[in-house]
């Protein structure tokens, strides 16, 4: 009876150690780094997968155009109350001209800046992330060019009621400078200069 015991135990076989299981385990995750859906450590340094990543930049563009859209809507409310003051009688032909600019590039960035989120709402579950976050980054850009236009021809407005034509354009062509560089100039620059260092 013994010899048989030890015969079914010899032929089932022993049980995997713990240093077995550690050399299938380490095998599998080396398999699963090489594996073109496992973890991969992107340009970031972080260590994650392109799903992951197309949801982190997604959720950061999202977070980003929250800063953006209180000051369209600052500007938005502004301009509509502008017609409803008395003062604007005294608006010349130039300073309507402005305003009609102004008013419809505020309209044409708040839809901009919405339509990401309105997007991703609209397109739940859909399995569509990675063009969405290409359209939202297109549209966020376009958004931001629209919004500059509409800050600059407030301000050329604003300054031609209260002071003079030259005026105003002087401070709207140093505004749009201010903007074109802290918005497109500088992070331009910097791209050129990490390429520069990849090379």
């Amino acid at each position: 009876m013994a010899t048989t015991g030890s015969g079914q135990r010899a032929r089932r076989g022993a049980r995997p150690g713990p240093a077995h299981r550690a050399a299938v385990g380490g095998a599998a995750v080396d398999e699963r780094a090489r594996s073109p859906e496992g973890t991969r450590r992107g340009s970031s340094g972080r260590d994650e997968t392109h799903a992951e990543r197309i949801d982190r930049e997604l959720m950061e563009l999202l977070n980003e155009l929250r800063v953006a859209l209180p000051g369209v809507q600052f500007l938005f409310a502004f301009l509509l109350i502008v017609p409803f003051q008395q003062a604007t009688e005294r608006a010349t032909d130039f300073q309507r001209d402005v305003y009609f600019v102004t008013l419809i590039a505020a309209v044409v960035a708040t839809a901009l800046l919405i339509a990401p989120a309105a997007q991703h709402r609209a397109l739940f579950r859909q399995h569509d992330k990675e063009d969405l976050l290409r359209r939202s980054n297109r549209h966020a850009f376009l958004g931001l060019v629209v919004l500059a236009v509409a800050i600059v021809s407030a301000v050329v407005m604003v300054v031609d009621f209260l002071f003079a034509l030259p005026q105003a354009l002087v401070t709207g062509g140093v505004v749009a400078a201010l903007l074109g560089w802290l918005w497109v100039g500088s992070p331009v620059v910097q791209r050129a200069r990490g390429g520069a260092r990849d090379e």
